[in-house]
């Protein structure tokens, strides 16, 4: 009898030696203050029914305090008002309202403002809640994150904006619409231009949505970030290589044979629509030489951006993108410069504009690659 009882009291003591998981409530108080006792003593009596309650206390007078208030804040979507101010899983307890709790905030006091505050603390235990200071982190990397998204889009776009191959393009096109003007057709140069650029935009930001989506479903965003930033420091170095060594071995550029068509395509074209349809093409012969930071963007965003981010983004994208386009097209329509002028400036800084954009590819990737190595995405 007594071997069994001491074979209970072992199992006993096993089970009690199994470590509780603890569910973290942050407390907020300030001495002297009457609601802040009658908190502390409720929370005091009811500690001993929930042992993996553990209960964290910050004086609201000290810096520290403050600091960590102010994180939890941001990190909660509340403001700061009257102690006691408590942080317990996905609930916020502040100057007597609770948010998080119902859908809608609620304001209470007294019997029933502990009886609340005990509803919440029973609902983080069952659901093993977050503790409050780890959303501060995770809404500090967020907002990392979103910092380091905006410069990233803005190099990505300027890095296609001053690409050579649609500026060859867009040149060739506008000459075949200059002499069409010339026939009588009066204002074709302007609005065959915005045709162009904007078939571009167009089809670049439903491209852009396809792969944004595609990446998200797949659920590889980070290796996908890491190969394709890898990606993009070759290419940028293979972009400068072109400044010094222009033409040697492979030039990231509109092949050599698409070329003849392209000019073909371009010269036949004398109408707003079909100025239209040669920047759909386009848009297609500009991925060998384009694809690089634009897909470095869409694995950025697909990452760290929701869907609806994500489209807000792309627009951004592509409208830096086509501003040297309409930047262009309106300084040949205003008579500032022509075709031919535009060519000959195109072609005498082609290596500059290899270098320029092998320069922001390559920080492009570097900084992509360095932020999620380091976490920050």
């Amino acid at each position: 009898m007594n071997r069994k009882v001491a074979i209970v009291l072992l199992l006993i003591a096993a089970v009690c030696a199994v470590p509780v998981a603890a569910t973290t409530l942050v407390f907020f108080h300030e001495i002297g203050c009457t609601h802040c006792a009658s908190a502390d003593a409720f929370l005091a009596s009811i500690q001993p029914d929930y042992p993996e309650l553990e209960i964290l206390h910050y004086e609201i007078g000290e810096s520290e305090s403050l600091e960590l208030l102010a994180g939890l804040l941001v990190a909660y979507g509340v403001k700061q008002d009257s102690v006691p101010m408590i942080f317990i899983g996905d609930v916020a307890w502040i100057g007597g309202t609770f948010f998080g709790l119902y859908e809608e905030p609620y304001t209470v006091s007294g019997r029933a403002a502990d009886m609340t505050l005990e509803i919440a603390i029973q609902r983080a235990i069952e659901a093993e809640a977050m503790s409050p200071l780890d959303r501060i982190e995770e809404t500090d990397t967020s907002t990392l994150a979103e910092g380091l998204t905006i410069p990233a889009i803005i190099i990505a776009a300027a890095i296609d904006s001053v690409n050579p191959c649609t500026f060859a393009v867009l040149v060739l096109l506008l000459g075949t619409l200059i002499v069409a003007q010339r026939n009588g057709k009066k204002g074709l140069v302007l609005k065959a231009g915005l045709a162009f650029t904007i078939a571009i935009y167009i089809s670049y930001f439903l491209l852009g949505i396809g792969v944004f989506t595609a990446i998200q479903a797949a659920g590889v965003q980070k290796p996908f970030i890491i190969v394709v930033s890898s990606l993009a420091i070759l290419l940028g170095l293979w972009n400068m290589k072109d400044f010094f060594a222009y033409g040697k071995w492979f030039s990231i550029e509109v092949p050599k044979r698409w070329r003849p068509m392209v000019k073909k395509l371009t010269s036949s074209v004398v109408s707003i629509p079909g100025a239209f349809f040669v920047g759909v093409l386009d848009s297609l012969f500009l991925l060998p030489c384009s694809s690089g930071p634009y897909i470095a963007i869409l694995a950025l965003l697909s990452k760290n951006s929701s869907k609806v981010e994500g489209l807000w983004y792309l627009a951004l994208y592509n409208l830096i993108f086509i501003l040297p386009l309409l930047l262009i097209t309106f300084a040949v329509h205003f008579g500032y410069t022509t075709t031919a002028r535009a060519e000959r400036w195109r072609s005498a800084r082609l290596g500059k504009l290899h270098l320029l954009s092998g320069i922001l590819m390559l920080l492009l990737g570097a900084g992509m690659l360095t932020a999620v190595l380091m976490g920050w995405l």
